[in-house]
Parts: structure tokens; sequence; C-alpha cells
């Protein structure tokens, strides 16, 4: 699953704005009659029945950080540096990000739209419209790969200073370093066609995921009996809801339950 942090999705921002590498990807094509790989969409993504013409096997951390806070109109679903999980909508200051002496991590606020002090009472920041975003100066970042809806914002931004001359210089500015470099960012990628063996592909899959945030034990065999077309994890958390919601077997982990099954099995 999708499991990275807030810190590190601001951090994957900052390198894409800045125009720096954030590592190369590694696709599978999709479509060998001989190996039926159980596949599933990026976390997020509301589409069903698609048939796909690649597989991620390296990079869905980062291309799903990139789809979740740089186009999915819906909050990102991210977790804290302490594990809480959180709901955030990714902005970027103008301002800020066009001075050079400003770290660009800085310049990215993650929002739930509305930031509030003294248990509530009191707002800081409040980005929860379009008017407001205007007024603070703080563009979503969730439009920046929609061309003509990053399009509409700036219209409606300069109407709302009267085509401030000002503003239209700064926002310039802004597209030029902030916008277009992310829109014309590229991430190298390596293919492996379809015709790669399977077992090519299980060798690959465990090399290039043993960095990063680590897979489990459970993870990996999840991998392998996708390679036969069985969903694990989807077959787990069934029979964790039915079995293990408990108080006493509520602790139980995927791992757990698959060390007991091996052995019972070898026994």
């Amino acid at each position: 699953g999708w499991v990275w942090e807030d810190g590190r999705i601001k951090a994957l921002i900052a390198s894409i704005t800045n125009n720096y590498p954030v590592g190369a990807a590694m696709f599978l094509e999709y479509g060998n009659d001989n190996i039926r790989f159980k596949y599933r969409v990026i976390e997020g993504v509301t589409a069903t029945d698609v048939i796909p013409t690649e597989l991620i096997l390296d990079g869905q951390q980062r291309l799903t950080s990139i789809y979740s806070s740089l186009y999915s109109r819906n909050a990102v679903h991210t977790r804290t540096d302490k594990g809480k999980k959180i709901f955030r909508y990714y902005y970027i200051d103008i301002k800020k990000a066009c001075d050079p002496n400003c770290d660009r991590v800085d310049a990215i606020v993650p929002e739930t739209r509305i930031i509030t002090s003294n248990f509530g009472r009191d707002i800081e920041l409040d980005l929860s419209d379009r008017t407001k975003e205007f007024e603070n100066k703080m563009f979503p970042l969730n439009l920046i790969l929609d061309f003509p809806e990053e399009q509409n914002w700036q219209n409606e931004y300069y109407a709302f200073y009267n085509y401030n001359q000002e503003i239209i210089k700064e926002f310039t500015e802004f597209n030029k370093k902030i916008i277009m470099q992310t829109l014309q960012y590229k991430i190298p990628v390596i293919s492996l066609g379809k015709d790669t063996p399977k077992e090519a592909v299980c060798q690959v899959f465990e090399n290039v995921n043993t960095g990063g945030v680590s897979l489990t034990v459970f993870e990996l065999v999840t991998a392998i009996f996708a390679m036969d077309d069985f969903e694990l994890r989807k077959d787990w958390e069934e029979r964790k809801a039915k079995y293990f919601d408990g108080d006493l077997l509520s602790c139980i982990t995927a791992t757990d339950f698959l060390t007991a099954c091996t052995l019972l099995s070898t026994y």
C-alpha cells in the first residue's frame, strides 16, 4: 500500500518544482498471456474495469504521491512523521516561491484548507474557497498539471486584483519558475518488455524494493501470489475482519498470520 508521510511528499514536490531528479521508475509492459499478474490502480484513482498497458515495478510511492498531491482533486490521505493519519491539500506560496533566498520546501503549505489555533477558536489561514486563495496568494498544487484549469485560476487571479501590473509580473515569474518547470518535468523510466520471464520480474521486483520503505515478508509474498492471479492482501483483509476483530486477536498482523500458517503447514 501507499505509505508516504506528509514530509516526504513536501520534499518530493520541492524537488520536482526545482527540477531536481527524483530517481527513475521501472515499468513492466502488460499483456503476456502466459503470466497473469494481479494488478490494481494507483491509490486514490476511482477508475474501474481498467486494463493496464504497463505495471509499476518501482516508483509506486513517488508516482502515487505525485498523482495525489499534484493532480487529484481529493484531499491527500497521508500521515504525520509520527504516523498519525491526516488529510491534506497542498498549496505553494506564490511570493515565497519566487524568492531565491527561500527554501522551496518552506514555500509549500500542507493544508486542511483552514489552519486554526487556540483550540479552533482563531483562524490563522483560511483557503476554503478560491477567493481566499487569491487573498493569501496561495496556488493550489492539484491544478498544476491540469493546464486548462490552471489557466482559469490564473485569469480569475488577475481579475481579483483588477489586472494590477505588479501582480501580473509576480505571477508571470511564478509561472516560469514553478508551473512550467513542473509541466516539463521528466522522470526517466526503465521499461521491461511483456515477454520478460516471470522469474526475472520476480527477482527485479525484490531487488528494487530493498531500499526506501522496506517491504514486509507478507508484502513480498503478496507479490508472488499476484503472479498466479490471487489477491492475498484482499483475502487477508476479509479474514481479519471476520476472525480477528475481537479484543484478544485484534493485534494480529498479516505477517503474524502468515508465520502461523507456515509453522502449521511445515509442522
